[in-house]
């Protein structure tokens, strides 16, 4: 996880393999569902798919178990 500014604010950045609208939106709503964050997307127009999770308070190693479990590829970007 990576501090943003003096804040204090945890981001994740991810590499996935999540590459529809469809994918996209059932992969942030279910983190948003079930992981306390401020937001969450998915850049599928970007080359790494990059999941980005703001002000998480889970350790980074959940949320790729829980992406993975989705059948996603999920790794720490």
């Amino acid at each position: 996880m990576q501090p943003v500014s003096n804040t204090g604010v945890m981001i994740g950045i991810f590499k996935t393999n999540i590459r529809t609208y469809h994918e996209r939106n059932l992969i942030v709503s279910a983190i948003c569902s079930n992981f306390e964050v401020s937001s969450c997307n998915i850049d599928i127009e970007d080359c790494d798919k990059v999941l980005r999770v703001v002000d998480m308070k889970v350790d980074e190693h959940s949320i790729i178990l829980f992406v993975q479990e989705r059948g996603f590829l999920c790794e720490v970007l």
